[in-house]
């Protein structure tokens, strides 16, 4: 399955960029003076070789576009304190389209004719499906930035780990009971037709009956459908709650269709952010949203209580407090999902210095040494918040936050615990042979 330059008053100093930046060397633990880079002391100086696989094109570029952009300034941050093992790093991007077979295509790419040392960065969960028997026959080791249960699952393979962002099951696990709480428990669920919208259909239904709730519609939408006026008259009239995670370029269609087949008269409405990601939401049409619920990773707007990693982080990336591009406003971000790229990219660094990672002869030991993690604290690495790594099941579980559209903005209400969305492992990717 991809910001801010936000400056915060505190008393009456302000955060200003350079201080973000600095703050997040400091926070790391890593040397920042001007101009020293700690590359001498590595046996080679020649560069880890990052492949990134980009959705340049197809209906992940928008998420695309911002996931690189995110990349690239955690990498600069990595490079100007030393790089990893005393190399700097380099990214070398290829477009996959989002689509799966061209993803195998760029896997074998990188390994074959870039020679990466890794694969890292892809969101859309049929692309990641697509690509993973690639990595796995190459033996190169492969960090996806998606959402899908398709990792922790266990039916991809010992070379796929998703370090960085939480799956699916853990997501709707940890909400499904603030929706019974409070919105209602009769759902109907509308979704994408592949495997990111089968992990929604799958695990929210059981989800919400612990919670004596009970789905009472599942509408799936085919990824390339523009119009969804056809699909809206299935939602039952006993319908409490309206359960929707829509993405790509017909979302802003999606919503607007939504509000006139309504009307003022509506059930409770609970999307997953992916329905908005790179979208304003003070967009003309979208009035009809206002006091809905929305899942978000990473909160878009700012809120009063961030961390001063979260602040750091946005700052680098450069998102506005409304989560939009500081050199353009009308450049929406994908903020609930791009700071797993962030996070991802410090927790290869960790393993492969964990691992003493040199080269491709240590790709084995980089899978072991990643396998071995168990945690990570928030802090300026780490800026979504704290989390919890499986290493036989290679999946991270975290905070999730439920945000109500208030005012044309999205205030967090609600963050769940870690524990909310923790599940029983159906799989130890360990087992398999390297």
């Amino acid at each position: 399955m991809t910001d801010s330059n936000r400056f915060f008053d505190l008393g009456k100093s302000r955060l200003s960029r350079r201080t973000a930046l600095k703050g997040i060397a400091a926070g790391a633990g890593l040397m920042a003076a001007p101009g020293f880079v700690r590359y001498s002391q590595a046996q080679s100086s020649a560069p880890i070789k990052i492949g990134f696989q980009a959705h340049r094109t197809g209906i992940g570029a928008a998420y695309g576009r911002w996931y690189e952009k995110t990349t690239n300034a955690a990498v600069k941050l990595i490079n100007d304190a030393g790089g990893i093992n005393g190399r700097p790093v380099e990214i070398i991007v290829e477009d996959d389209g989002t689509d799966p077979k061209r993803g195998a295509e760029v896997v074998a790419k990188f390994a074959s004719q870039h020679k990466t040392d890794i694969v890292f960065g892809t969101l859309f969960s049929h692309v990641v499906v697509g690509s993973a028997p690639t990595a796995g026959e190459l033996k190169i080791p492969y960090y996806v930035v998606s959402e899908g249960y398709h990792v922790a699952s266990g039916k991809l393979n010992r070379w796929v780990f998703q370090p960085g962002i939480t799956d699916v099951r853990s997501q709707v696990t940890s909400v499904a009971p603030w929706v019974a709480a409070n919105l209602g428990k009769k759902v109907t669920m509308i979704y994408p037709d592949y495997a990111f919208g089968y992990d929604h259909r799958d695990y929210f239904a059981p989800a919400i009956k612990a919670q004596g709730g009970e789905v009472v519609a599942q509408i799936p939408i085919p990824p390339t459908e523009s119009s969804f006026t056809k699909y809206l008259p299935q939602i039952p009239a006993d319908t409490e709650v309206l359960y929707h995670v829509m993405v790509g370029p017909g979302v802003l269609t999606f919503v607007k269709e939504l509000g006139e087949f309504y009307g003022s008269t509506k059930p409770q409405l609970f999307g997953f952010i992916d329905s908005l990601e790179a979208v304003d939401i003070n967009s003309p049409g979208l009035e009809f949203l206002d006091g809905s619920h929305f899942w978000e990773g990473s909160p878009r707007y700012a809120q009063a209580n961030d961390s001063e990693a979260q602040k750091a982080y946005r700052a680098a990336v450069g998102i506005d407090d409304n989560g939009a591009s500081t050199t353009d406003a009308k450049d929406v971000s994908t903020a609930a999902h791009m700071f797993g790229c962030w996070e991802t990219l410090y927790v290869i660094k960790k393993a492969m210095e964990d691992s003493g990672y040199k080269g491709p002869e240590d790709r084995a030991k980089l899978v072991e040494a990643s396998e071995a993690l168990t945690a990570f604290k928030e802090g300026p690495e780490h800026p979504q918040g704290d989390k919890t790594f499986n290493g036989k099941i290679h999946q991270v579980f975290g905070h999730q936050n439920i945000s109500k559209v208030e005012g044309g903005k999205l205030n967090v209400v609600h963050r769940t615990s870690i524990e909310d969305g923790l599940y029983e492992p159906e799989a130890d990717y360990t087992t398999q042979p390297l």
